[in-house]
């Protein structure tokens, strides 16, 4: 999410990537994988959040406050029903998409009945929080009450963790989802997933210390295109950039952006002519005319929304445009631990050589079917060519 300038918008395969588009339709999960499970674990919780305290509760939260519609996301990869310990989320659609918000809705009547409440993206109300005495109030990492605060709501019998999907994905996100599974009673659940994303995330990271030392391709990000006519957002150092720089590629606008996000000229694309453009988008794009694909929408319309981005003043004369080497990726999948759906994507874009054999279709295929409770509709990836 690009808090800097915006709030954070938040299976048969059909074609695959090797065509340049995805597409998913969800299947029952077999019995005995972590969708499947319900059981809750009970007794004593312990850990250290992001921030660096310490948490410690008698058992596992029945009220719980997340201050991001995305972790509604995570916590469906851990838990069979979602929703079953909140009472408090931002509704911000947005993040998720109208079709994932329909589908939680339709699967999870509840949803409807909780307390809205300022996202990450907002400004922070104590008072919301107070209000709706959760037992505990889950916050992004940066956002969220002030050390003042936290210790006001410690004081009224809310315990507050931070977690962080965003910042620093490639650190973060793993403890941050066992954090979300021990405070649900999820702990084995959320294991099981971090185990799988970990596994995942070595075949690239083993793959790269063979091939030796090599020079980066530059790689050009821009985050929700097309959300307005100035060029461009994009990331920095952190959250996006790292995965570019994980999966062996260089991203320019991390050589001229001090944080984590922000915006480059086209003057200053033009002249990195990077080989490898990647574009970030989804629903939320629909109304400006930007990048769609995910849920609700066709892999036509996805590339379609591609072509006529690539298309714009100044894009129009990349070298990665020429080529064919631009891309388009379901910005919903960011942020979450389903971003090793977009570092597989990556990583084949950045070197179609040395990991032709990896397959996120596939890998999307497996996480709708083993862990996720409303699985993950659309095409998430679309290629120019």
């Amino acid at each position: 999410m690009i808090r800097s300038f915006l709030p954070l918008l938040l299976a048969t395969i059909g074609q695959g990537i090797s065509a340049g588009v995805n597409t998913v339709q969800a299947q029952a999960a077999p019995r005995g994988t972590a969708r499947a499970t319900a059981a809750v674990a009970q007794g004593p919780v312990q850990f250290t959040d992001i921030s660096g305290r310490r948490i410690s509760l008698a058992k596992p939260a029945s009220r719980v406050l997340i201050d991001d519609g995305r972790f509604l996301m995570a916590m469906a990869l851990i838990d069979p029903d979602p929703v079953r310990t909140l009472v408090a989320w931002p509704k911000d659609i947005n993040r998720i998409g109208v079709r994932t918000h329909e589908q939680f809705r339709a699967k999870f009547p509840r949803l409807d009945s909780l307390t809205a409440i300022a996202s990450s993206a907002a400004t922070y109300s104590q008072e919301q929080v107070l209000r709706v005495r959760p037992e505990v109030a889950v916050f992004s990492m940066g956002q969220g009450p002030s050390t003042e605060q936290v210790e006001q709501l410690q004081r009224a019998g809310i315990e507050v963790v931070f977690i962080d999907f965003f910042v620093h994905p490639l650190e973060n996100t793993d403890p941050s989802l066992l954090m979300l599974g021990q405070l649900v009673g999820r702990r084995a659940a959320a294991q099981a997933f971090v185990d799988f994303r970990k596994q995942h995330m070595r075949v690239i990271s083993e793959r790269l210390r063979k091939a030796g030392a090599r020079t980066r391709p530059k790689v050009f990000v821009e985050v929700h295109a097309g959300i307005s006519e100035e060029c461009c957002h994009a990331p920095g150092k952190g959250n996006i950039g790292d995965y570019i720089t994980f999966v062996g590629g260089h991203n320019i606008a991390a050589d001229v952006l001090p944080g984590t996000t922000g915006k480059l000229n086209i003057e200053y694309v033009l002249s990195q002519n990077a080989p490898v453009y990647i574009e970030t988008g989804g629903p939320h794009l629909e109304k400006a005319g930007g990048l769609v694909l995910g849920p609700g929408f066709t892999p036509e319309q996805a590339r379609t929304a591609l072509q006529k981005m690539t298309a714009r003043q100044g894009i129009s004369s990349l070298a990665a445009v020429k080529s064919g080497r631009t891309y388009g990726i379901a910005h919903q999948l960011l942020n979450s631990p389903l971003d090793i759906l977009a570092v597989e994507s990556m990583a084949r874009w950045i070197d179609p050589v040395l990991f032709k054999d990896i397959d996120p279709a596939k890998t999307l295929t497996e996480i709708n079917t083993k862990y996720l409770a409303v699985p993950i509709e659309g095409p998430q990836w679309v290629s120019l060519r």
